[in-house]
This record gives structure tokens, sequence and C-alpha cells, in this order.
């Protein structure tokens, strides 16, 4: 009696799991869309992404600048940098990620913008904004689409003890890792696939 309530158990709480990643992936609503217009106005091609800002804490904070989001999963556009004009230092766990980075070996022909500002780490590209903080908590991570196939990402961000950048689906599972492998050399993991390796650029290639 005792085994077959923990069987029972089990498959109810298999099932649960499963229902509730089914809700977040293909049925949750999504969010309001608080990215500024500027966004998606401004053009992203002028910009030297070699320029990083002093995170000196002179400027604007993490918290002021709005949330952003993927515009739909048919955008084709490089969207401007989302925390311009943020000078919060970076707390002491974070590696700087930030730049324009293309790889070199692995996913040729991809290309993503990382951007830092206190716990907050934005990852762009022309087809994505993944807008978190490095919290852990799915409420701080992204909640956006994934533009393979316009379902939705939930997932979240933290570091570890070795300064590495983890990407967690539904904040569960690691899906993705990102860590500096040089000076200006980011390393990236993604599942099925070896690592990518990806050199610093100052501008976007010409569309």
């Amino acid at each position: 009696m005792i085994v077959k309530t923990i069987v029972v158990g089990f498959i109810l709480l298999i099932a649960c799991s499963g229902a509730a990643f089914g809700y977040l992936r293909y049925f949750e609503p999504r969010p309001v869309d608080t990215t500024e217009l500027r966004v998606y106005g401004e053009d992203a091609y002028a910009i030297n992404y070699c320029e990083l800002p002093v995170l000196g804490g002179d400027g604007l904070m993490a918290n002021e600048i709005p949330k952003a989001y993927t515009l739909s999963c048919t955008v084709d556009q490089w969207p401007a940098p989302i925390l311009a004009g943020c000078t919060e230092p970076l707390p002491p766990e974070a590696a700087d990620l930030r730049g324009l980075w293309r790889v070199t070996e692995g996913q040729l022909g991809h290309i993503e913008r990382i951007e830092q500002c206190g716990n907050r780490v934005v990852v762009s590209n022309h087809r994505f904004i993944h807008d978190f903080r490095t919290t852990g908590k799915l409420k701080d991570g992204a909640n956006d689409i994934n533009t393979r196939n316009c379902t939705r990402v939930r997932a979240t961000m933290t570091w570890d003890s070795e300064k590495v950048l983890n990407f967690k689906a539904v904040g569960l599972i690691t899906v993705a890792t990102r860590y500096l492998s040089g000076k200006d050399t980011l390393a990236w993991t993604y599942p099925g696939h070896p690592i990518s390796r990806l050199e610093r650029i100052c501008y976007l290639p010409s569309p």
C-alpha cells in the first residue's frame, strides 16, 4: 500500500510538472511590454560597441531602465542598447562580458550583444532581446519569445563560483553558459552543439 501511494504520488508530480512546463511554454500570457520606444527606433549600426561605459555609478541605475522584450517572433532588426546610460557597478560575483561578439568557432554566423549594469544582463541579437536580473528567480528572468518556433522563453540567469553565466530553463535546468576564455574571447555552450568561441567586434556588420 505504501509503495502504491509513493508511485501514484510520483506520477502525479510528473504530470503536474509537465502541465506547468506546458503552460509556461505555450499558454502563459505575455507580460505588458515595457520596452522603451527608442530601442527599435535608434540606429544600432552607428554605435562603437568597443567603447564600453565606465560603471562608476554616476549615471542611471539598472532599476531606472524599463525591462525590454522581443518585439515578436518574426522580428529581424537589431535593437539599440537597452541599458544605455546605465553605470551601476557590477556585483562582485559577475564577470564583465559586455560587448558585441561574433562566433569564430562553432555556430558560425551568430552575433550577439551582451549588456550589463548592476545585476542586470541583456543578451540581444537581430531576432531577440533576453533581459534578466541574475537572481535565479523566474520573476527576474526572461519572459519572452523563442523566435525559432514562436513558443515562450521562461528562464533565469545566475553566476556560479567560477564567474560563469548560467542560463537555466524555467530556473531549473542549465541549457547554456557564457564565460570569458581570454580578454577578447567569449565561450558559449548550448545543448547539442560543440563549444562556440566568439571574438569581440566593434561595429555591427552592414545589413
